[in-house]
């Protein structure tokens, strides 16, 4: 995914998508207090979207998913669709993000979402991480995964943040790991997990998610766990969802997406 515009020294143009006014205001004010340089383009439909999009491209897109003429699925694809237009992130919010997740409802034009539960507070800093992004220097991100090629490229991507990675090569190391912590001062021993789905050994990435939330008591905020996955079944997702994980990463991986996604899940657990 390409920078930003803002990296040249231009504001980011961030387009806001919401048939309610109010809403429109809000997510607003949201991104400029957190954003002062922000462009942001307020938009109550497809038809006013699409016509801000043949004026000038953007950096972002916010939008609900349903809207007065349409949906935040067919306003997607349009962005994708916009002559002049490079890919960006689309990122729903909606307080029905979690179920349209659960469901699978997204489309692959959709890069993200946001479920409006967590607060003003959580959106400005979802934004900002595709945005502005920041790193969180010394955090620290559990990472399962039994490919030493795979680890070794998503390793980098992580340290390049200024995240402080411990991998390890299956679910049982893992689960040892954060047993060794479980008692201390220390606990959980690591700030994320992050696991591949299927792993060598008895145990899944699946098992260990299991673990984490059922056995140890890790709850989202404690221990975020994010699950790398190539499986593109519905099913499967849904039950890693409704397992505890508290997003996904599909393969293959690229690093803007991981990044955000990982630091989002760092700074919301730090709010708690």
């Amino acid at each position: 995914m390409p920078h930003l515009r803002h990296v040249a020294g231009d504001a980011p143009r961030v387009m806001v998508v919401d048939g309610s006014k109010l809403v429109r205001r809000l997510i607003s004010d949201v991104l400029r207090q957190a954003l002062p340089a922000v462009e942001v383009v307020e938009c109550a439909g497809i038809a006013d979207a699409s016509a801000a999009l043949e004026s000038a491209p953007v950096d972002l897109v916010s939008t609900a998913l349903s809207l007065p003429d349409g949906d935040g699925l067919q306003l997607a694809r349009r962005v994708r669709d916009a002559a002049g237009q490079r890919y960006v992130a689309v990122v729903v919010v909606s307080g029905d993000a979690q179920s349209h997740l659960e469901a699978r409802r997204f489309t692959e034009d959709v890069t993200d979402y946001f479920d409006k539960a967590l607060g003003h507070r959580a959106l400005a800093e979802f934004i900002r991480g595709y945005v502005q992004p920041a790193a969180i220097p010394d955090a620290h991100v559990l990472y399962v995964e039994d490919s030493r090629t795979v680890a070794l490229a998503t390793r980098r991507m992580l340290e390049t943040r200024e995240l402080r990675v411990t991998h390890v090569t299956s679910a049982e190391d893992a689960l040892a790991y954060l047993e060794a912590y479980r008692d201390g001062p220390g606990a959980p021993g690591a700030d994320l997990l992050l696991t591949d789905v299927y792993l060598k050994g008895e145990l899944s990435g699946h098992d260990l998610l299991r673990a984490v939330r059922r056995d140890f008591s890790y709850g989202k905020r404690r221990l975020p766990v994010l699950v790398m996955t190539g499986d593109g079944n519905r099913d499967n997702q849904v039950a890693l969802l409704r397992a505890g994980a508290n997003d996904l990463v599909i393969k293959p991986v690229e690093e803007r997406v991981l990044a955000t996604k990982a630091l989002f899940q760092l700074k919301l657990a730090a709010m708690r």
